[in-house]
């Protein structure tokens, strides 16, 4: 670079930092009120140096306006938060009088400003005068300068200083932004996205979410499955997609006197559809009715043999009138394989009567599916567990391989059952399931006779304690995986014994202790087992003599503990702005 050109460079520089630096300290000339007062004088900044270049100098554009602030920080005070009632230390309540303040330690909120992206604004400066019998609060508003070179100083789209008030659907809206949005969504538990029927159309089977075609000849182009979407009102658009099980409720609004024209008060409305098999296939599969349930007013339930169609009657006039077998639930249960093909298709109905007492009506909507040549398995829970149901528990064989478990569900983490007779030997075999939430306590009678030794005695009474198949790992939710054995829960077998010698040793009590907490949402939390130890204790007995007996107590005892932290409430963090300068923002210097 040239020696001219560098001066340029350096004398531009230096004229830039002593205007910020100007502007930065600028002293802000405002008078000091007093204790009743509300003026103040805003501060001036003197004038800030021109810079001088070499050559011909170009007319600078004059500044714009600067934006107007739309909050009026005089009158904000954020730490009102009593109506009508000083809160204490608060300098700018007006609720406060000069008793009040002449009594504070501090002010909570000292400086009370607005938008501070702005170049300029007004701050509002309350603090306490110390040095007055009694002490005074002071207030001062002042303009403040933001010393940052990344601020507003002029705007040209007033909107942007305030909050967009959104535009909330109504019923002259609704059509417009049905039309605009890409796809169905259902406020249900699963969150689906449907894929465009265009998509579709290349498929030869149906993946999980996809919607559930229909033929041709059905009214509508998907098996519909009536859901809630922006309210409580039912939409009858929205399709069952696969694989997704879902259980709704929802409301709609009847005329009384004309039930026997609403679609979707019959039973044949939900039964005609025929499911294409695959999507685009030639092969349909009709809806099997099951079941019909018919509930009557005083909600006397009656299942009918005959499930031919029944269509909503209207009986009696004015303000005495009723409709009968309208529909209240609708629950399909379909079929798949592993093909991603519907094989059947069945569908369980309640009907009921309809007064002026009962609408708006309320209907629920069920939808399950069911693998072919599979049989379900039932679960102690989905996920958490369920007050009363087993403990879902396990072997492993070896080191890596999945979790074995019985096909007996109750039968899977069992303690020794108590009998009449207290006797162990008579209880042998007999166990009791771990019902989850359940402290239980149970034991029997032994008697030692000297003809035994004491080896077999004590590998008798381990063996009745822990049973058959004592489990190494315990489900932390009641519908977890076999294959996922990182997530189970390890049992810790921890065995007490004695240090005494000379003696029979023998086990007498078997404790577990079963650790949970509550997992999820504070709305629906979800019980998950976090730790399973089992406590083997044994007793010293002395040999019994010769022509002698002992009886010894053998206790088994099941402990559930909830170890939840306390609740806290979260909160979403707060938005991030990422910015990129543009290319030439350092132009001409880079």
């Amino acid at each position: 670079m040239r020696p001219q050109g560098l001066q340029l460079l350096l004398l531009l520089l230096l004229a830039t930092w002593a205007s910020v630096s100007a502007q930065a300290v600028a002293t802000l000339a405002v008078p000091t009120e007093d204790l009743n007062s509300t003026e103040a004088s805003p501060a001036t900044l003197g004038p800030s140096p021109t810079p001088t270049t070499l050559g011909t100098s170009r007319p600078q554009k004059p500044p714009g306006p600067r934006p107007s602030p739309v909050t009026d920080v005089a009158a904000l005070c954020v730490c009102d938060l009593s109506p009508a009632q000083c809160d204490v230390n608060c300098c700018c309540d007006p609720d406060c009088s000069s008793e009040d303040f002449s009594v504070f330690s501090a002010c909570s909120v000292p400086v009370v400003t607005g938008d501070s992206h702005f170049c300029s604004q007004k701050a509002a400066i309350y603090f306490l005068n110390f040095t007055a019998n009694p002490p005074q609060r002071v207030f001062k508003l002042v303009d403040q300068i933001n010393p940052s070179i990344f601020c507003i100083h002029t705007t040209n789209y007033k909107p942007a200083l305030s909050f967009i008030n959104p535009e909330v659907p109504d019923e002259n809206s609704f059509d417009r932004w049905m039309k605009t949005s890409e796809g169905f969504t259902s406020n249900v538990e699963a969150d689906v996205s449907f894929t465009a029927k265009s998509d579709a159309s290349h498929t030869t089977k149906y993946e999980y979410g996809a919607p559930l075609q229909a033929s041709a000849a059905s009214p509508h182009p998907f098996l519909r499955f009536p859901s809630p979407l922006t309210s409580a009102l039912c939409t009858d658009n929205n399709p069952a997609a696969f694989l997704v099980n879902q259980a709704v409720k929802c409301t709609r609004s009847v005329n009384l006197e004309q039930c026997e024209e609403m679609e979707a008060l019959r039973m044949d409305y939900y039964s005609s559809p025929m499911i294409l098999r695959a999507p685009n296939s030639l092969t349909q599969v009709p809806i099997t009715v099951q079941s019909i349930t018919v509930q009557s007013l005083n909600k006397t339930l009656t299942r009918l043999e005959d499930k031919g169609p029944r269509l909503p009657s209207l009986n009696g006039s004015g303000h005495d009138s009723i409709c009968i077998n309208v529909v209240l639930e609708v629950k399909y249960s379909l079929t798949y394989t592993d093909a991603g093909e519907v094989t059947g298709a069945g569908l369980s109905l309640l009907l009921g009567t309809l007064s002026r007492a009962t609408v708006p009506l309320q209907q629920k909507f069920e939808i399950s599916f069911i693998q072919q040549n599979t049989r379900p398995v039932a679960l102690s829970g989905n996920p958490g567990y369920l007050v009363g149901l087993p403990l879902v528990a396990g072997l492993q064989p070896r080191k890596g391989s999945a979790i074995i478990q019985s096909t007996n569900r109750y039968g899977q983490l069992t303690v020794l059952r108590s009998t009449a007779e207290q006797d162990c030997l008579v209880a042998d075999g007999l166990r009791t399931p771990v019902l989850f939430g359940y402290n239980m306590q149970t034991g029997c009678q032994l008697r030692l006779s000297p003809a035994i030794p004491c080896r077999l005695v004590a590998q008798r009474v381990k063996d009745l304690l822990k049973g058959q198949g004592f489990p190494d790992f315990v489900a932390p939710f009641g519908n977890s995986r076999a294959q996922d054995v990182l997530d189970w829960v390890p049992v810790h077998f921890i065995t007490h014994a004695p240090t005494v010698t000379d003696s029979c040793q023998l086990p007498v009590a078997l404790v577990i202790e079963v650790k949970w907490t509550k997992y999820g949402s504070l709305l629906n939390p979800q019980a998950r087992i976090v730790n399973v130890t089992a406590n083997l204790i044994s007793s010293a007995f002395p040999q019994p003599q010769a022509g002698s007996q002992r009886t010894i107590v053998v206790s088994t005892a099941v402990t559930f503990v909830d170890v939840s932290a306390p609740a806290v409430a979260g909160f979403r963090a707060r938005p991030t702005i990422n910015a990129r300068l543009p290319f030439d923002f350092f132009f001409p210097f880079a």
